[in-house]
């Protein structure tokens, strides 16, 4: 009995939240009745009213704009430069519309990305509009001063920022790394010198010559910023650039000229690379022109894919997929080509042959320019046999270089013995074997010179004016 009362009263401790809940539930609705009942008609006559009436009360909802270029004039921050040479590089433009019709409709391939990524860093989209100033936006473009791709990157400093150079494929041209190349410098940039102009001033000339040229201002007791400081003519034409170019995409009937609309979407996907392929197979695998694979491509400068070192591709969004299905149907062979490392110096027909290549096809293939020696480690592109399972090794596909040195000639000259002179102190005087002076002469090593007596020598010589030219571009 007694376990029997505890359970009713505990059944009842247990039931007493509920039945308090349900007396709360039936209050609140019989207040809300009364507060209905009481409501003036009034109400009814204002629900009743146009919808116009009441649209002016409620919150204008910010929607994603269609447009991509609305987008960036949204994201635009930084404080305008208002010097002569802005009016004068609008007008520059202005005058060429078929240019900005060629550089903006190049640009779209590329803007959604670079926006995308600029907005994550909570940059001003101002940086995105960059491209056009320093290459048109074209991802091949290479300057005098050997700077290349889309953000223009110098060699070095296209290391210093982990961008891959070598025999199969250079990084400055790729989109999405020369991208985050470009704003990590950029964002590096501005916080050295705390101010986008001044950023953009290093970008253009080197962020030691900034930094001294704010130094000198300092020590005379002179201003910093960007107009007031000696810079070279290039540079001090740089920021007006891009701000023209600002101004005539936050106002293009204003300025009389003509964007075309860019979708605000993405405009590529990245896809896997799952082996060597030929380029030409990939485009066809995708069902994308060749030209348009490589634009989205760029950094691949040989025929073909290394998948040791391109992991990814880039291709147009809505064609992902059609290459994935494709690549999964097709059984023939994926690539045509594999690396063949020189296991000495050797000169070009001699290496063609010795993979089965003709010296033009060689030369063509691998870019070598004439009268070059190919020098011992260098990864050179080869045709790939027939029953080659195995794809190019990371290492190779990564950091594969192609080396060359210029081609040494002999050339034949005539001296005369003096008289004390022996065919080894000929030899160190010209830098040569002494064996070599005596094959040349038909002469054994131990032979006694006569004075006056003429020997023939073969002394090295450069092939031609161009060979330094040519070594420069060792590097394909």
């Amino acid at each position: 009995m007694k376990n029997q009362y505890h359970r009713q009263r505990l059944g009842v401790l247990y039931l007493l939240p509920i039945v308090f809940s349900l007396l709360s539930i039936l209050s609140i609705t019989a207040k809300a009745e009364t507060s209905l009942a009481d409501t003036p008609a009034v109400s009814t006559e204002l629900q009743a009213l146009p919808d116009t009436a009441s649209s002016s009360h409620k919150v204008t909802e910010v929607g994603i704009p269609d447009d991509l270029w609305v987008r960036i004039r949204n994201g635009f921050a930084m404080p305008d430069l208002q010097v002569d040479m802005v009016q004068e590089r609008e007008q520059w433009y202005a005058n060429r519309p078929d240019y900005i019709e060629r550089m903006t409709a190049r640009s779209s391939k590329y803007l959604y990305h670079i926006v995308e990524e600029i907005e994550r860093r909570g940059m001003p989209t101002e940086l995105a509009l960059l491209p056009f100033i320093e290459s048109a936006f074209n991802p091949q473009a290479i300057s005098s001063a050997r700077a290349s791709g889309m953000w223009q990157f110098m060699p070095r400093t296209g290391k210093d920022f982990d961008l891959k150079q070598n025999a199969f494929r250079d990084d400055r041209r790729d989109v999405l790394a020369s991208t985050r190349a470009a704003l990590d410098y950029l964002q590096r940039l501005h916080g050295i010198f705390g101010d986008w102009h001044l950023a953009l001033a290093a970008y253009n000339w080197g962020e030691g010559n900034v930094g001294k040229a704010v130094n000198r201002n300092l020590k005379a007791g002179q201003t910093v910023a960007y107009t007031d400081l000696r810079m070279p003519a290039e540079t001090r034409l740089y920021v007006p650039k891009l701000q023209a170019i600002k101004n005539l995409v936050a106002d293009p009937q204003g300025m009389g000229i003509r964007l075309p609309s860019i979708p605000n979407h993405p405009y590529f996907q990245t896809v896997p690379l799952p082996r060597d392929m030929d380029v030409a197979l990939v485009a066809r695998l995708a069902e994308v022109p060749i030209d348009d694979f490589k634009a989205l491509n760029p950094s691949a400068h040989r025929p073909v894919l290394l998948a040791g070192g391109t992991s990814q591709i880039l291709l147009p969004w809505d064609n992902a997929e059609i290459f994935e299905s494709n690549l999964a149907a097709y059984g023939g062979r994926l690539s045509s080509w594999t690396v063949w490392v020189a296991p000495k110096n050797l000169k070009v027909p001699e290496a063609a042959k010795k993979v089965g290549m003709s010296e033009e096809e060689m030369r063509s293939v691998n870019k070598i320019p004439p009268r070059m020696i190919i020098k011992a480690g260098s990864a050179l592109l080869v045709p790939r046999p027939s029953k080659q399972v195995k794809d190019v090794t990371s290492k190779v596909a990564d950091n594969g270089q192609l080396n060359l040195t210029p081609e040494v000639v002999l050339r034949k000259r005539v001296i005369k013995a003096g008289k004390k002179d022996t065919l080894a102190s000929i030899a160190k005087r010209y830098k040569i074997a002494s064996t070599d002076v005596a094959k040349w002469n038909n002469l054994s090593l131990d032979s006694t010179l006569k004075p006056d007596q003429k020997l023939v020598l073969m002394l090295p010589g450069k092939a031609g004016g161009k060979s330094k030219k040519a070594s420069q571009l060792n590097k394909g």
